[in-house]
C-alpha cells in the first residue's frame, strides 16, 4: 500500500512554503518562483475564483501553453476543490467544444495564441468567462486579463474545507482515437499514488530538477514532470516552446537539470545531432525517461552508446491510469520491456473471457491500484467496459516474463488477423527500425476485399538520406528477418507520418486514408 502525505495539491504547495519558502519551484526563462511567491499567487487566484463564483465540484478548462499560469491555475482550482480539465491545445473549435460542454466547464483559462479556436466558445457552451493568460485585443466582463486578475485584493473569507484524497481533481480527454474523446476523472489519489509510486522507481530527491518542454496538458507531463517535483520540493524548469531544441539542451545545461522526459521522437533526434562537446561532458542528468510511444531496441542502444552519464528507463501508461504504470529500473532495464509495475500496482494478461494468462503468453493488459480511474464522465457504458472489479482494461497486448517485466506487443485494435493469424505491427515494426535510413515506421491491417487484412507499412525516412531504399529492397530485407505472412503487402512513403501532440504516429488517420485508397495501388510517391 502506498502512502500519502496530502490529500490535493495544494496542500503540497501550502507544505513546501512553510518547510523552505525561499527555495526555487519554478524556472521560467530568466525568472525564478520560490515556494512562497507559488503559494502567494496560487492564494491570489483560488480567491479572485471564489469571489466569482467556483465552488468545489466546479469545472474549469484549461488551453494554456506551458507557462507558470498554467501551473497556478490548476493548483488555485484544487484549493478550492474545483476540478481541473487541461485540454490538448492542437484541437480545433468543435472540438474543444465538444470537450467543454461534456464537462460543463464555467471557466476557461486560455492562451492569446489559442484565440483564433477559443475566443467565440461563450457562443455554444456554458463558459462564462474566459481569462486570457497573454495580452488579448479585447477585454470586458467576460473577457478577463490574466494579470489584472493577479492584482487582485483578499476577501474576507476563509476557506474552511479543502478538498479530500478521493475528490476528483482532473477530468483527462482521451485522444479520441475511436469516436469522441472521452474523459476519464482522476481522483487526487489516483494522481498522487503516481507521484508516490514514481518517486519510489526513479529514486527522487529534493535536489533533482525536472525540464518540461513536451505539453503539460499530456497527463504524463503533467503529473510526472510537474506535479510528482512539487510534492516532492524538487524544482521544475519550464520551456514554453519546444523550438528550438538547441534552447532544451541550453537550459538542461545552465539550470542543472537533473531529469529529462522525452518521447521517441526526441531521443531519436538527439541520437543524430550533434551534441556540443560541453553538453555531453557538464550535463548534470542523471535520468532520462520516454514515453508515450515505444522505443525501438535500435534506439535504445544508440542513446546509451552516445550518452553514457545517464540512464535512459522507457515506461508505459495511459490517462485511464493517472498515468504511469510500468517502466524500467535504475538497477535493472530489459531492451523492448516498459519494466515491472510501479510500486503498489498490479499487471495481469489476460484473455478475452478476462482470465488470466500464463507466463509469456500475449494477451490483454490490465492494471489494479489506486491510479485507476474513476470512470468516465457521463460515459456509464464506456465505465462498466473499461472497469472491471477495480481492474483498467488498458486495450493494449502484451506479455510478462518470469521477472515481471511487461512487454508491449501492441494496440488490441492495432492487431491484424490474416488469414486466421494474429499478426503484431510492433514486430514488424521493430525490424523496420534496424534500417538506419528509417526514421519511423507504422504498419495497419487493411481489410481486403475477401474480408481478410492486408499488412500495410508506411515509412517516413531520415531527411539526411539522399537515395532511399525503394519498395522491393525493403521487402527483400524483411524476408530476411520475417516470415512470409507478415511481409507488407504494400508499403508507402512519406516526408512526415501523421502524429499527435507527444509524437506518437496517428495510425487512425493512415487506416482512414487507406481505407479510402484502391489497395492495388503500389506506386512508392509520397500518399500524404
Amino acid at each position: 500500500m502506498l502512502g500519502y502525505n496530502f490529500q490535493n495539491f495544494y496542500e503540497m504547495v501550502e507544505h513546501n512554503a512553510n518547510e523552505n519558502p525561499k527555495k526555487t519551484m519554478l524556472f521560467i526563462d530568466k525568472q525564478k518562483t520560490s515556494n512562497i511567491e507559488l503559494k502567494q499567487k496560487v492564494d491570489i487566484l483560488a480567491d479572485f475564483l471564489y469571489e466569482f463564483g467556483i465552488r468545489a465540484g466546479d469545472t474549469a478548462a484549461i488551453i494554456v501553453a506551458n507557462s507558470e499560469e498554467f501551473i497556478i491555475s490548476l493548483l488555485a482550482l484544487s484549493k478550492l476543490g474545483a476540478v481541473s480539465v487541461p485540454i490538448n491545445t492542437f484541437l480545433k473549435r468543435e472540438e474543444f467544444e465538444h470537450i467543454l460542454n461534456d464537462c460543463g466547464a464555467r471557466v476557461l483559462f486560455s492562451s492569446a495564441s489559442f484565440a483564433k479556436e477559443t475566443k467565440r466558445l461563450f457562443n455554444s457552451t456554458k463558459i462564462e468567462a474566459i481569462i486570457w493568460t497573454e495580452e488579448y485585443e479585447y477585454y470586458d466582463d467576460k473577457n478577463l486579463n490574466y494579470k489584472t486578475v493577479m492584482k487582485h485584493q483578499k476577501s474576507a473569507y476563509t476557506l474552511t474545507k479543502h478538498p479530500s484524497i478521493d475528490d476528483i481533481a482532473c477530468i483527462v480527454y482521451t485522444s479520441g482515437t475511436t469516436g469522441k474523446p472521452k474523459g476519464a476523472m482522476l481522483s487526487y489519489r489516483n494522481m498522487l499514488s503516481n507521484m508516490v509510486a514514481a518517486k519510489i522507481a526513479f529514486k527522487i530527491e529534493p535536489r533533482d530538477r525536472f525540464i518540461v518542454y513536451l505539453p503539460m496538458f499530456h497527463t504524463f507531463t503533467l503529473t510526472i514532470m510537474v506535479l510528482l517535483p512539487i510534492y516532492f520540493a524538487s524544482s521544475v524548469v519550464v520551456i514554453k516552446s519546444v523550438f528550438p531544441f538547441s534552447n532544451i539542451l541550453k537550459q538542461t545545461l545552465l539550470r542543472r537539470v537533473t531529469i529529462f522526459l522525452g518521447v521517441p521522437t526526441v531521443y531519436n533526434a538527439l541520437i543524430k545531432a550533434k551534441i556540443p562537446w560541453y553538453f555531453m561532458w557538464f550535463h548534470k542528468v542523471r535520468l532520462f525517461i520516454s514515453g508515450s510511444a515505444p522505443l525501438s531496441e535500435k534506439s535504445l542502444t544508440d542513446f546509451g552508446e552516445k550518452f553514457k552519464r545517464g540512464v535512459l528507463l522507457e515506461g508505459y501508461g495511459l490517462s485511464e491510469c493517472s498515468p504511469a504504470v510500468a517502466v524500467n529500473r535504475l538497477e535493472k532495464q530489459k531492451p523492448l520491456s516498459v519494466g515491472p509495475a510501479l510500486p503498489g500496482y498490479e499487471i495481469k494478461i489476460v484473455d478475452e473471457e478476462m482470465m488470466e494468462l500464463p507466463t509469456g503468453k500475449v494477451g490483454e493488459i490490465i492494471v489494479k491500484g489506486d491510479c485507476a480511474m474513476q470512470g468516465y464522465l457521463n460515459r456509464p457504458e464506456a465505465t462498466a467496459e473499461a472497469l472491471i472489479n477495480g481492474w483498467v482494461r488498458t486495450g493494449d497486448l502484451g506479455r510478462l516474463d518470469e521477472e515481471g517485466f511487461l512487454f508491449i506487443v501492441d494496440r488490441k485494435k492495432d492487431l491484424i488477423i490474416s488469414k486466421g493469424i494474429n499478426i503484431y505491427p510492433r514486430e514488424i515494426e521493430e525490424i523496420l527500425y534496424q534500417l538506419s535510413d528509417i526514421e519511423i515506421a507504422a504498419v495497419i491491417g487493411k481489410k481486403s476485399e475477401l474480408g481478410d487484412e492486408d499488412v500495410v507499412a508506411f515509412i517516413q525516412f531520415k531527411d539526411t538520406v539522399t537515395e532511399p531504399m525503394n519498395e522491393l529492397q525493403i521487402k527483400k530485407y524483411l524476408k530476411q528477418h520475417l516470415a512470409n505472412f507478415k511481409i507488407p503487402k504494400h508499403i508507402y512513403f512519406s516526408k512526415e507520418l501523421p502524429k499527435n501532440a507527444t509524437g506518437k504516429v496517428l495510425k487512425r488517420v493512415l487506416k482512414e486514408q487507406v481505407a479510402n485508397m484502391d489497395i492495388k495501388y503500389t506506386d512508392e510517391s509520397d500518399i500524404l
